[in-house]
């Protein structure tokens, strides 16, 4: 299910529907790559892996990103910058995820901090819901994918998005967890986060039952399309399954599982999504590491070295470089849905070329979609499963392109070393030695590249939401077991401050 779409290059919503299709349909045909034999991935390095440094200044240039171009006043998050834009109920997720994470490492205050939190909490509940085309920011607790910057209204034809709704409240259930004082400010923060999250009628959602749909639009109905795995979707489902007002049965993760697929990808045995993204996302709040749900019980691997397997077959892949693209080599990979250069079919060297510009670029088994370009994030996001591999990427990628990939806000979204045409394009720019260079950050590359740098050295996503009841409630009524989650509480409490009376009515 690909729900990347960036300003830019916004896929229209049924076409971005036929992309889940045709990956789903893609994966009855063998993967044009030779594949080794199955090998073992490196355990993690016991050893302090070089680019500590450089991380401090990744992390800050992505929070940084989050702190100057949201508006302080309503806390809305551009999709992009430095392009004129509208806001991402994604971004705005991986705000709320960037804010603690700047507290604790000292880029703000924690007083600063949280009113941002706060700030954006509060236009978020107080936002009209509405099924009305216009004037609304979302319905039945769901939010539009994009909304308006200056009003915060719906953002053109967008759909009420479901997938970027979870993102979305995951953020906020972080921003619940780690603003634990007893303060107005924090207190008010637990509480408006809590609201936000009972009000959403997961059940509502349930189009096609069990299943959860993508979405629904004012103006044609739902989507005929639901959330089923391996993708990005299972912070979604978790969310739904540990709801205290609207939860859905647990035969949805089961309908969730039914159309996974385990196989083979130079020399990993994994589950297979092949875009990053799709590792990535829920496993910035969920801590996967030694809980497993049956499918991943009967395979012997758990969710988290599951990505792990597949960020090495990503690197191996481009490693192998079978397409031949420039720049693919041990350093330099990563395949994730981002911005490309140019919608065009070239020869170069005597080889027909397609280039895309937004595109779910990836890598696996059951599908290869790949024109050259490289997102920073796909490594970026994968820094807490391999750091002895993602870490030195990024130093490599930093180290050859320069300022060409790495300014003002960290890493821009993508680049292309093959694309070299002087043609006039939708965005970017051509080095005419380099290749094709984004000029946008995006604010779904920079949450993932903050956060998982984050969960690597410190643990701090993953430890304050190991404490959220609606997680663990979640991913219990899934089937996980082993692990921490044996050693949660039974019947945990209400988080502190978390009384949906303070926000009753709505």
């Amino acid at each position: 299910m690909i729900v990347r779409r960036s300003s830019r290059f916004v896929v229209p919503l049924r076409a971005a529907a036929a992309v889940t299709i045709a990956w789903a349909a893609a994966g009855a045909l063998a993967a044009c790559a030779t594949t080794p034999a199955p090998r073992t991935v490196p355990a993690p390095s016991a050893g302090r892996i070089p680019g500590q440094a450089f991380l401090d200044t990744v992390e800050q240039r992505s929070f940084d990103y989050f702190w100057r171009v949201s508006d302080p006043r309503t806390g809305l998050t551009p999709d992009r910058a430095l392009s004129p834009t509208f806001s991402s109920i994604a971004a705005i997720g991986f705000a709320l995820t960037a804010y603690p994470i700047g507290a604790e490492r000292g880029y703000v205050t924690r007083d600063a901090a949280a009113e941002r939190t706060l700030a954006t909490l509060r236009f978020l509940w107080t936002a009209r819901q509405s099924p009305d085309e216009t004037g609304a920011a979302g319905f039945k607790g769901f939010f539009y994918h994009f909304l308006d910057m200056k009003t915060g209204r719906r953002f053109g034809p967008s759909e009420l998005s479901t997938i970027d709704t979870a993102l979305l409240l995951a953020g906020a259930l972080f921003a619940q967890g780690y603003f634990d004082a007893a303060t107005p400010v924090e207190s008010e923060i637990r509480a408006t986060a809590d609201s936000l999250y009972r009000r959403v009628d997961w059940r509502w959602a349930q189009n096609f039952p069990p299943a959860i749909t993508l979405g629904w639009s004012p103006d044609s109905g739902f989507l005929p399309y639901d959330w089923r795995g391996y993708n990005e979707g299972m912070i979604l489902y978790v969310l739904a399954l540990g709801s205290p007002t609207h939860a859905v049965g647990p035969d949805v993760w089961g309908e969730y599982e039914r159309t996974y697929r385990w196989g083979t990808f130079y020399g990993q045995n994994y589950l297979a999504f092949p875009p990053l993204f799709g590792h990535q996302y829920s496993q910035v709040w969920i801590d996967f590491r030694g809980i497993r749900d049956e499918y991943m019980r009967a395979h012997g691997s758990d969710y988290f070295e599951n990505s792990r397997r597949a960020t090495y077959a990503q690197r191996s892949y481009a490693e192998a470089d079978s397409g031949g693209w420039l720049g693919y080599d041990a350093t330099t990979w990563g395949l994730t849905a981002s911005d490309g250069p140019y919608d065009t079919t070239v020869v170069i060297a005597g080889r027909a070329r397609r280039f895309r510009t937004y595109s779910a670029r990836g890598a696996s088994f059951t599908r290869i979609n790949d024109d050259g370009t490289i997102a920073p994030t796909a490594a970026g996001g994968s820094v807490a499963f391999a750091p002895e591999i993602a870490i030195p990427a990024l130093l490599a990628m930093r180290a050859r392109y320069g300022d060409n990939i790495f300014s003002t806000y960290g890493f821009v979204d993508a680049f292309n070393p093959t694309f070299t045409l002087p043609v006039k394009l939708y965005g970017g720019r051509v080095d005419p030695t380099q290749g094709w260079f984004d000029s946008d950050y995006l604010g779904i590359d920079e949450g993932p590249i903050i956060a998982m740098i984050e969960n690597y050295r410190s643990g701090l996503i993953w430890q304050v939401m190991r404490r959220n009841p609606y997680i663990v409630q979640g991913l219990r009524r899934a089937g996980f077991r082993d692990g921490w989650i044996d050693q949660a509480p039974a019947s945990p409490p209400p988080p502190p401050g978390s009384s949906s009376a303070a926000h009753s009515g709505r």
